[in-house]
Parts: C-alpha cells; sequence; structure tokens
C-alpha cells in the first residue's frame, strides 16, 4: 500500500501547521520491538537473488516507511507489482522483493526480531 503525501487527508490546518492522517495504514499487532532503519539504495539493487532461502523466497517482515528521494517496486508471490517514489509513505505487508527503480533513501520502520532475520540471511548470502 502506499500514498502520496498530497493524497494523505488534511485532518487540521492552522497557521504554521498541517497535520495529515491516512488510518488503518497496515497492523502492528503482537510485532514486539520495532526498528527505525535507514537505507541508500543504488538503481539496478534488486532483492530477489538476496532473499533465496527464505519462505517463498522473499522478505516475511513487513515494513512501514517513507521514501525521501528516488523510486522503487515492489514484487509479492502472485506478481503483483507496487511503484512507490519520492514523498510516498508505503506499507510493504510481508512476502515481497524490492528493486530499485532511481537512486533512492528510505525510512522504514519494521518488526525488529523479523528484519534482523532477513538483514542476517541477506549478509549470509552476499559472502557468497
Amino acid at each position: 500500500m502506499r500514498i502520496s503525501k498530497e493524497s494523505v487527508d488534511i485532518k487540521m490546518q492552522i497557521p504554521g501547521a498541517v497535520i495529515r492522517q491516512h488510518r488503518d495504514f497496515g497492523d502492528a499487532t503482537g510485532l514486539g520491538k520495532i526498528s527505525g532503519e535507514y537505507f541508500t539504495l543504488s538503481a539496478g539493487v534488486d532483492t530477489t537473488p538476496l532473499f533465496q532461502g527464505l519462505e517463498g523466497n522473499l522478505c516475511q517482515s513487513p515494513h512501514w516507511g517513507y521514501v525521501l528521494k528516488g523510486q522503487l517496486t515492489t514484487i509479492d508471490a502472485a506478481g503483483t507489482e507496487e511503484t512507490v517514489s519520492a514523498d510516498d509513505l508505503f506499507y510493504w505487508p510481508p512476502g515481497h522483493n524490492v528493486k530499485v527503480d532511481a537512486d533512492a533513501e528510505i525510512i522504514m520502520f519494521s518488526p525488529q526480531h523479523e528484519h534482523s532475520q532477513v538483514i542476517d540471511h541477506m549478509i549470509e548470502m552476499t559472502k557468497g
């Protein structure tokens, strides 16, 4: 799920402040500790080979985030693609790969336990 900043409903606007809110932006029930993450990614990066060996060969951690710059496309198990670009908020449910379309910087919040396992797996795959 993605939404551009301009599409997030303005709930309150006063001089010096604009409050926007998009409700029901993913579900964090029972996920425990969350990690804050900042990724810098070059165009052409594709996580597909790094996720080989994980369940479904996909990242099984959900992520909530914001694209500071660039463009990325996620692909889920059914082959559905979704592209996020600068100034988009996003939610990526478990079961995805990521391809970087243009040099990108993103901020993500992820369940610490699940995403640490994925990151550790990626590290192992790069040693290969």
